[in-house]
């Protein structure tokens, strides 16, 4: 008997081909997604209790039509057409969308008139195949927030008109960036969770990186496609070691790395380092690059700094930003020392972005502590755990301070 585990499995693979389906034969994104939303959340009810049909793609196509036209029928503006659309049939029970309708769906959710949380909640609807309640719950806020977002995305979809197809070639580069950068915030925000009690959330780490490899596979030689997939791959490779029994925080320099997950290691790797031969350099084949370095270091002091400094150098060029300033000079530290790390990190407080950040005091924390300021050290450490909403970073930190007050040894 199939379980609800594996029809949730088997309906978010479908969603988006389901979706791209009704919405070739019907067109209207918005109600379509509706009507698709119906036809997985029936899926979910029927499947586990009657087993699955003989063609699921073909029976979530046929079922989510049918609603479609119900919908469709129900509105008022449409009783004119309420004779042809009796004569309409089911469509075809296994249609097989072109390649490029996958993607142009991705596109789509990621439209530039929508803003992220919206185009990361209508991704994950749309196209990852998630209820409302289940996007909700990961990113732990109201299901009203989510459901408020979604519908303010579609309707600003279909204001901006925005149709199902593909964009032109010269407004292309700049949509998959979107996407990309869609993924890498889904991503992130499922390895290290904003707030609440745990420090990440699997659901979303694992959702982000199967949607990753299916634009993989539309786009198997963009580049930072490879790369985003290679960042993923590698840092979630090391999420066994990160918490503590007790749900705590481990930080990299004292991860288990036996724990390491060596098969995705092992894939990213593979990745990464085709990309670099082969494509155009950008960001994440950077962050993917840090990443393997990290990831191939048997001891924590057997890390090649020097050559991670040299990539957040490359990398702060190219695309500048808070955390890569402060990437950076955690790694400067490394090779030049703390005190040197010390000054940057004060010009780098004059950013009004960083300034306020609970991670900056975090790392001036690490960097008086090398320096011998244990008493500054502290002060910082608080300061960070006041800043931050994830429980489990707020713990470590206050450990941090309460080790040194104790005037016990180093955290590294």
């Amino acid at each position: 008997m199939v379980t609800p585990t594996d029809v949730g499995r088997l309906v978010r693979e479908l969603a988006p081909q389901v979706l791209v389906a009704v919405v070739r034969r019907h067109g209207g994104f918005d109600a379509c997604e509706d009507a698709v939303q119906e036809a997985l959340l029936a899926a979910a009810v029927q499947w586990p209790r009657d087993g699955l049909p003989d063609n699921p793609k073909g029976w979530l196509i046929t079922t989510a039509s049918r609603r479609r036209i119900e919908m469709w029928r129900a509105d008022s503006a449409r009783l004119r057409r309420e004779e042809s659309l009796l004569a309409l049939t089911p469509p075809p029970s296994d249609p097989a969308p072109a390649v490029d309708d996958s993607l142009t769906l991705l596109l789509l959710c990621c439209h530039p008139a929508l803003t992220p949380p919206s185009q990361v909640a209508l991704t994950l609807r749309a196209v990852g195949g998630l209820t409302t309640a289940e996007i909700a719950r990961a990113f732990l806020v109201p299901e009203a927030t989510v459901a408020q977002r979604i519908s303010r995305a579609k309707g600003r979809i279909k204001a901006a008109g925005a149709e199902f197809r593909m964009p032109p070639p010269a407004e292309q580069p700049e949509r998959i960036a979107a996407v990309l950068h869609v993924l890498y915030l889904i991503f992130n925000e499922g390895y290290t969770a904003s707030s609440g009690s745990e420090l990440g959330r699997v659901e979303l780490t694992a959702e982000a990186i199967r949607l990753t490899r299916q634009l993989r596979a539309l786009l198997p030689a963009h580049g930072e496609v490879a790369g985003l997939l290679a960042l993923m791959l590698l840092t979630d490779a090391r999420r066994a070691a990160r918490t503590a029994p007790d749900g705590g925080l481990v930080p990299l320099a004292e991860q288990d790395r036996g724990a390491w997950d060596t098969g995705a290691i092992a894939e990213g790797t593979a990745l990464i380092s085709d990309a670099l031969a082969t494509a155009p350099i950008g960001p994440y084949q950077l962050q993917a690059a840090i990443a393997a370095v990290h990831d191939e270091a048997a001891r924590a002091e057997d890390t090649d700094w020097p050559q991670i400094l040299a990539l957040y150098n490359h990398l702060q060029v190219l695309a500048p930003g808070p955390m890569v300033t402060l990437n950076r000079i955690v790694a400067v530290s490394e090779v030049h020392g703390p005190r040197a790390a010390l000054e940057q990190l004060t010009a780098a407080a004059a950013d009004p972005v960083l300034a306020g950040h609970h991670r900056l005091h975090a790392v001036r924390a690490h960097l008086l502590e090398a320096a011998g300021d244990r008493d500054a050290a502290a002060v910082e450490f608080r300061q960070a755990a006041r800043g931050t909403l994830s429980a489990p970073e707020q713990r470590y930190l206050e450990a941090q301070a309460a080790r040194l007050n104790r005037g016990g040894g180093s955290c590294r």
